[in-house]
């Protein structure tokens, strides 16, 4: 298997990962003052009072608890009881999790599709499009993740159709008391599933911002991303980038490897999926390019380590890049939903790696088959990614796609097409990853905000 990306490992595990889509909020109150603030503002709405009445109305919605709050703002904590299979509903459900972030039932609700779980996502958190709008926010846990996995797992239904179907359901469960414009949004991974959704349901909502979406359209190219690779920075960082994927698999191979495993000890874990702590170290160092320019990228080239820095430094700053801890079994347990997902339909990535030419003793290492377990069987679906792109291209309206210059997912963008409409592509210069609207240029960042108000049928800014 190729192509697709590790947007998540351990940079998801401490929910780092959400691209722009997902920032901390900056306005809030401190904790017993944005409490009583918020809980003031509600008592003076209308609709505050019986919200949490209205939202257990909804056949299949539980309200579980509520969590501090942005001021002017309610956090809820909901399950909503899904299908397994949303082809035979009547073959057993399960409860999906999610966060609501309730403003004012006339205000608009913005959908943020995440991609993983939700235990690493503060439930005051609100996405980008959330503060532009001033909205309401509903974020949802993605199926086979954290607390909204079925039991028992029947792996055959993790697929971007079903988990589109559980954005479409609740949609319309919660469109009953949340009226105006829905805006769909997510990053990396959660970007995905951004544009999975609208595929499927394209008219569920007015309009959708992606950050950091890669579009593969075929599995078994990867030279686009290798040609990008090859140019993106500075020859200077380049060749830093390239001297310490030598060291580490050169002469100080055995140490780091030893350092690895003596890790995973430490921390009372195994390497049993990957397989040896030589297996991960040669995985991770095929995967550092990439990864150094989705994170620390211009920025950070001065800090690579030079050959001539000690076994400590240079391991120091490979883990800090890579998280090594988030290749072990318990880790990558509690991501390997993901790896189903890019075993099964997105894609997986395989370096061309010349410059270690002589040094790889480990074929096939980097196939998506090295982060699962072996008793979870996998086929690839090489149909459903084509699918995704021809309708981007040929009937996607109201698209919003948000991209680094320095990103290695922009080797493979979603692009506008001949039957597109009202669909733009933009790009944040000097940035990896982790995009936003606000990183765009002053011209770019007018338009996209304007086109963001437009979809939600906001004219301005809203107190």
């Amino acid at each position: 298997m190729k192509n697709a990306r590790h947007l998540l490992l351990p940079l998801l595990l401490t929910g780092l990962l959400a691209s722009g889509a997902a920032t901390p909020s900056t306005a809030m109150a401190r904790p017993a003052e944005g409490r009583a603030a918020a809980a003031h503002e509600a008592a003076a709405r209308p609709d505050a009072g019986d919200l949490t009445t209205r939202l257990s109305a909804i056949p299949g919605m539980r309200v579980v608890r509520e969590h501090p709050a942005p001021a002017g703002y309610r956090s809820i904590e909901l399950r909503y009881r899904q299908p397994v299979d949303h082809r035979h509903p009547g073959r057993g459900t399960f409860e999906q999790r999610l966060f609501l972030l309730h403003r004012a039932t006339d205000r608009p609700m913005v959908l943020y599709t995440n991609g993983y779980d939700l235990d690493y996502q503060d439930p005051a958190l609100r996405t980008e499009p959330t503060e532009i709008l001033k909205s309401n926010q509903i974020s949802v846990e993605h199926r086979y993740f954290g607390s909204s996995t079925p039991h028992p797992t029947d792996w055959t239904k993790l697929d971007i159709w079903q988990a589109a179907t559980d954005h479409h359901r609740i949609v319309r469960a919660l469109r009953t008391i949340y009226p105006a414009a829905w805006i769909s949004t997510g990053g990396s991974k959660s970007g995905m599933a951004t544009v999975y959704h609208r595929r499927f349901y394209p008219h569920d909502v007015a309009g959708s911002v992606a950050y950091s979406a890669i579009n593969i359209t075929d599995d078994r190219d990867d030279s686009a991303e290798d040609r990008f690779l090859e140019r993106v920075g500075s020859p200077e960082c380049r060749r830093a980038l390239t001297a310490v994927q030598r060291e580490l698999l050169g002469a100080r191979r055995s140490q780091t490897a030893g350092r690895i495993a003596r890790s995973a000890a430490a921390h009372g874990d195994t390497l049993r999926i990957v397989g040896s702590a030589d297996r991960l170290l040669e995985f991770t160092t095929l995967m550092l390019p990439e990864r150094y320019w989705m994170g620390p990228g211009e920025q950070g080239c001065d800090r690579i380590p030079r050959p001539s820095a000690s076994s400590a430094a240079l391991y120091a700053w490979f883990d800090g890049v890579m998280g090594l801890q988030g290749y072990t079994d318990t880790y990558l347990r509690l991501v390997t939903a993901s790896f189903y997902q890019l075993g099964t339909q997105l894609g997986m990535t395989e370096r061309a790696a010349p410059q270690l030419a002589g040094m790889l003793r480990h074929p096939g290492i980097q196939r998506i088959r090295t982060l699962v377990p072996r008793d979870i069987p996998m086929r690839f679906q090489p149909r459903a990614m084509p699918d995704i792109d021809r309708w981007v291209r040929h009937h996607g309206s109201e698209l919003l796609f948000v991209y680094g210059e320095n990103d290695p997912v922009r080797s493979e963008p979603f692009t506008t097409g001949p039957g597109s409409r009202d669909a733009h592509v933009y790009l944040a210069p000097h940035t990896g990853h982790h995009v936003s609207l606000g990183k765009l240029s002053p011209g770019d960042r007018e338009r996209a905000t304007a086109t963001l108000r437009r979809w939600a049928g906001v004219d301005g800014p809203t107190a």
